[in-house]
């Protein structure tokens, strides 16, 4: 019998393995690099995160702009998703295909939907969900479920926080310094910040409806509602990889909200930056 020379049974093998697991997933074949994504929405809200990155450098991926370097001892990748879900999802992906980081946190600002909170306020997320997503009906049909488009099968409601990830901010924000919300006599509230685990939810709509608020937060517990974080979390939990969305309230969602926005929006990005880098670098 005739033998084949190596580069051919490497080339048979190669062409077995096609043949014969043709359903492997990108999920499945996602291989981590140790590197860390941080994503925000905002240029403002990423650009106080770039700061603290030692020896950045810019890479352009499809157009968009990707800065590397490192945060203490970790390697990390970030970038501005520009406002939305398509937007968010979009560049998380591209995060995930092009460096393929082991886990993704995502820093930035919200309207909160908790009575109990106020402009400054942290929430770190255990869970997300869409609130704009379903079927509209004279029923007033619940929201359903979105579909995973590798498996084809549905998504769970709530895309629920890397439980590692999430211990870790929990403890760590404990010693991190955050900024109280600034007065209209031009001082400084005494009260504390207060911080929360809890529910954000996603839709592409700024909210500022104290109506609309009260629904989100009777119909999906929310605490805070925002225009990303849900989808950024749907993309991580169909690759499986680890993910984290914290948010500082920069209003309360209701008549007044853009009024706050534009007053509480520095303080809510900073205090929000401040605990990812120390998050980054407790890893």
């Amino acid at each position: 019998m005739r033998k084949l020379p190596l580069i051919a049974y490497f080339f048979t093998l190669s062409t077995a393995v096609a043949v014969l697991f043709p359903s492997l997933t990108f999920a499945q074949r996602y291989k981590p690099r140790s590197i860390t994504g941080l994503l925000g929405a905002f240029g403002a809200e990423v650009a106080l995160v770039k700061k603290a990155i030692h020896k950045p450098k810019n890479v352009i991926v499809d157009g968009l702009s990707f800065t590397t370097g490192r945060i203490g001892k970790q390697r990390v990748v970030v970038a501005e998703t520009g406002i939305g879900k398509v937007n968010a999802a979009m560049t998380t992906a591209l995060m995930l295909d092009h460096f393929r980081p082991t886990r993704i946190l995502f820093t930035g600002i919200a309207g909160g939907t908790n009575p109990d909170l106020q402009p400054g306020d942290i929430v770190i997320a255990s869970r997300t969900a869409y609130h704009d997503y379903g079927s509209i009906t004279d029923k007033n049909t619940p929201t359903k479920q979105t579909r995973n488009a590798i498996t084809k099968e549905f998504n769970p409601v709530y895309f629920l926080a890397d439980s590692v990830l999430l211990h870790l901010a929990e403890n760590v924000v404990k010693r991190v310094p955050l900024e109280g919300i600034p007065l209209a006599s031009g001082g400084v509230s005494d009260r504390p910040v207060k911080v929360m685990t809890g529910t954000v939810v996603t839709g592409d709509v700024f909210v500022a409806s104290s109506d609309k608020g009260k629904s989100l937060r009777a119909d999906f517990g929310a605490d805070a509602t925002e225009m990303e974080g849900a989808a950024v979390a749907q993309v991580c939990y169909q690759i499986q990889v680890p993910h984290l969305i914290i948010r500082s309230l920069s209003d309360r969602a209701d008549a007044e909200a853009h009024i706050a926005y534009d007053k509480f929006y520095p303080t809510a990005a900073r205090n929000s930056a401040n605990v990812v880098i120390a998050l980054i670098k407790a890893l």
